[in-house]
């Protein structure tokens, strides 16, 4: 599916099932709201971080049911953290390591001097890449449920590899979105973005559904 097709579908998706969609998106808001807070009460909490990626997987078996059923249930919800929250976990662990990493390593190398500037430049490349890497990763490790985590990863490097440019478009445009969705809200989960670009992801990244090509 072409990214202006997968966007949309997503719009589409998202009109159709909105009052879903926001459900998912308060509780998901509302996890990382309540990571963020228990954070800087104590700092030791944010090894609850690592929490979010279960509700991540959650959300997004919600999302790929919808792409792939056009039909979406709450109780979806449940089902998805019941099946995917050890991959969550793992996923949700490798985000929130890269992130820590890189929001240390980008500024260190950033304020060394000039002769670290190609350093930082190549870390901060490498950090938006392994984000761009994310936006097949989720939605192919929910597709493919039963298959082994190395296996999902490769398939979701080989996934980019075969459509770079348009996962940086798919990429920017996430950005676009969810900027203006942050900007039209006080606080982001109570807007739709998030959702939304769950919904482009998995509609970008998974194999075409017949049913939605007409």
């Amino acid at each position: 599916m072409t990214l202006r097709r997968a966007l949309g579908v997503a719009a589409s998706d998202l009109y159709h099932q909105a009052w879903r969609l926001i459900a998912l998106n308060v509780i998901l808001g509302g996890v990382v709201i309540a990571v963020v807070f228990a954070t800087m009460a104590v700092r030791s909490a944010i090894l609850l971080a690592v929490l979010i990626g279960p509700v991540l997987a959650a959300v997004m078996h919600c999302v790929v049911t919808l792409t792939q059923t056009e039909e979406l249930r709450l109780v979806e919800l449940l089902n998805g953290l019941r099946r995917h929250w050890r991959h969550g976990i793992a996923f949700g662990a490798a985000l929130a390591i890269a992130v820590g990493v890189g929001a240390v390593v980008v500024p260190f190398y950033a304020r060394a001097g000039t002769w670290a500037w190609p350093l930082a430049a190549l870390s901060l490349y490498l950090l938006l890449m392994f984000g761009v890497f994310q936006l097949a990763l989720w939605p192919l490790a929910v597709f493919e449920a039963d298959r082994p985590l190395r296996v999902v990863a490769r398939d979701a490097a080989l996934t980019v590899a075969r459509r770079p440019l348009g996962f940086l478009g798919l990429g920017f445009a996430l950005l676009l979105v969810n900027a203006v969705g942050v900007a039209a809200a006080i606080l982001p989960f109570l807007t739709l973005t998030i959702s939304y670009s769950f919904l482009v992801s998995a509609h970008f990244a998974l194999p075409k559904n017949p049913a939605r090509e007409v």
